[in-house]
C-alpha cells in the first residue's frame, strides 16, 4: 500500500479553484482531470478530481494481469477502451484502427487533488509539498489562450452508406438475431494541431456534464463531455445509469418543457432505454447477491446544457470476495453503447461499423485504494494523436424494430452538433434554460 499524506484546504473564497487546478496542471504529463460540473443529480463522490504525474518510471499499466495485481494499494486512473470486450465477450476486432489506443491504460499519480464544496483535499507522497503547490495553484493567473482553429470533421461514411448498414441490421432485428443495436459513426480531421486542453474547456462550457473527462497519456488526448455513467462500486453497492432516449433542447421555456415531456412518453424511446436496462440488470445478475438487482429509476429524463436525456438507474450488491476488476469485466462494455444480446449485437457491430471504436464507448474513471471505482461512458468526445495530428469524434443511436434510420441518422447530427460548433469555433450561449441559441 503506497503511504500518502492527506492535506485538507479550504477554497471557499477561491470561485475559480476548478480553472486555476487544470490550468496550474497544463505542464505536466500525464493528467487525468474528472469534472462533474455541480450538476445535482448524478450523486457523485467529488465535484472535480485532477491526478497527474506518476510514480513509475514507466507509468502506464496497459494489462488486465497487471492492473489486477495492483489494485487496493493505491489510487489508479485510466481507461478502458471498447476493444477491452474483445478479451470477455470473444469478439476479435477486424476493423482497421484510425487512433490506436491500448485496450486499457492506468497510471498511479504522485499527486491527486480531490474537490468537494469548500473542501480541497491533497493526497501527496511523504516528501512532495502540497502546501507549496497548493499556494502555486490559488496564485495561477487563469490563461488568455482562448482562441481555436477552425476545424472541419469529415465524416467516415457518407449518409448513403449509414443508411445501407442500418437497413441491414435492421433485418437482423427483424429476423430476431438481435432486439436492440448501438450503430455508429466517425468524424475526423487530418493533420490538424490543437491545444487539446483549451478545446476540453471549450467543449466542457457549452456541455457542463456530470461525467466530464480530460486526459493525458503520452502524446495522445481524450476531451469528454460524457453526461453518462458506466458503473459506480461504493464497498459492495454498484450503480449504473444507461442513457437511451434524446431530445433537441429549446430556447422557449414552454416548448423546451413540451419537449422533455414527449420524450419521456415516447413509446419507442422507452422501449429503447427498457432494453437496454434488462441488459444492465442481466450483466450485474452476473456477480450480484442473489435477489439484490434493482431499477430504483425508470426512463426519467434528465436536462443538460444541449440535450434532454433518458436515464434509468440499476443498483445491485454484489458479492465482496469479488475485485473491482471481475465486476467490470462482467458489466463491459456498457449496454447503451452494445445493443442486446450483447454479444451478438457487438458481432453485428465489429461487421457493419467501418473502423474500431478505441476509446469511445470505453470507459474513463478511477480506482481508489479501498477498491472502489466510478467510471463514465465515452461519448461527445473528442480522441487527438499529437504525433500524427489525427482529431477523431464518433456518435450514434439505437437501432430498434421501429426504429428509422433516417430519423436515427438524424440523432447522430444532432448528438455531433456541440463538438462540431466548437471546432468551428463558433462562440456558443445559452439562454436561462441551458438551450442553444
Amino acid at each position: 500500500m503506497v503511504k500518502r499524506s492527506k492535506t485538507v484546504f479550504n477554497v471557499k473564497n477561491h470561485p475559480d479553484i476548478k480553472v486555476q487546478l487544470l490550468d496550474w496542471a497544463r505542464v505536466s504529463s500525464p493528467i487525468a482531470w474528472y469534472d462533474s460540473n455541480d450538476y445535482p443529480y448524478q450523486n457523485n463522490d467529488f465535484d472535480a478530481i485532477l491526478a497527474l504525474e506518476a510514480i513509475e518510471e514507466n507509468p502506464w499499466l496497459t494489462s488486465a494481469k497487471e492492473l489486477q495485481s495492483v489494485l487496493g494499494t493505491d489510487w489508479f486512473f485510466g481507461f478502458f477502451s471498447y476493444e477491452y470486450s474483445t478479451v470477455w465477450e470473444r469478439v476479435k476486432p477486424t476493423n482497421p484502427s484510425f487512433l490506436s489506443v491500448p485496450q486499457l491504460q492506468f497510471f498511479r499519480p504522485k499527486k491527486i487533488w480531490l474537490l468537494k464544496g469548500n473542501t480541497l483535499t491533497a493526497l501527496y507522497l511523504e516528501s512532495d509539498d502540497s502546501i507549496t503547490d497548493f499556494s502555486q495553484i490559488t496564485n495561477t493567473e487563469i490563461s488568455s489562450d482562448s482562441s481555436l482553429t477552425s476545424i472541419n470533421l469529415t465524416p467516415r461514411i457518407t449518409k448513403d452508406v449509414y443508411l445501407q448498414h442500418a437497413n441491414a441490421l435492421k433485418k437482423h432485428i427483424m429476423r430476431g438475431d438481435i432486439y436492440e443495436v448501438n450503430y455508429c459513426m466517425e468524424w475526423y480531421a487530418d493533420g490538424v494541431t490543437i491545444s487539446p486542453m483549451t478545446l476540453f474547456n471549450a467543449l466542457n462550457e457549452i456541455g457542463k456534464t456530470p461525467f466530464s473527462a480530460f486526459l493525458s497519456f503520452g502524446n495522445k488526448y481524450l476531451m469528454s463531455a460524457s453526461p453518462e455513467r458506466f458503473l459506480r462500486r461504493r464497498g459492495d453497492a454498484l450503480t449504473s445509469q444507461p442513457i437511451k432516449g434524446t431530445a433537441a433542447r429549446q430556447e422557449d421555456a414552454a416548448l423546451d418543457k413540451s419537449v422533455a415531456e414527449a420524450l419521456r412518453q415516447d413509446s419507442k424511446e422507452r422501449s429503447e432505454n427498457i432494453m437496454i436496462t434488462d441488459l444492465v440488470r442481466n450483466d450485474l445478475s452476473r456477480i450480484a447477491q442473489k435477489g439484490s438487482v434493482e431499477v430504483s429509476e425508470q426512463c426519467e429524463v434528465y436536462t443538460f446544457a444541449q440535450v434532454h436525456q433518458m436515464i434509468s438507474t440499476i443498483t445491485a450488491q454484489c458479492d465482496s470476495n469479488l475485485s473491482s476488476l471481475d465486476v467490470i469485466n462482467a458489466c463491459f462494455p456498457m449496454g447503451s453503447m452494445t445493443g442486446a444480446p450483447k454479444q451478438r449485437a457487438m458481432e453485428l457491430i465489429n461487421q457493419h461499423e467501418h473502423g474500431q471504436r478505441g476509446l469511445y464507448s470505453g470507459a474513463v474513471g478511477y480506482f481508489n485504494p479501498n477498491g472502489d471505482f466510478d467510471f463514465n461512458v465515452v461519448i461527445r468526445s473528442l480522441v487527438y494523436d499529437a504525433t500524427s495530428k489525427y482529431l477523431s469524434t464518433h456518435v450514434g443511436s439505437a437501432l430498434t424494430a421501429a426504429a428509422d434510420p433516417s430519423k436515427e441518422y438524424d440523432e447522430c447530427q444532432l448528438k455531433v452538433k456541440a463538438i462540431k460548433r466548437v471546432l468551428a469555433n463558433k462562440k456558443t450561449t445559452s439562454n436561462s434554460h441551458g438551450a442553444e441559441v
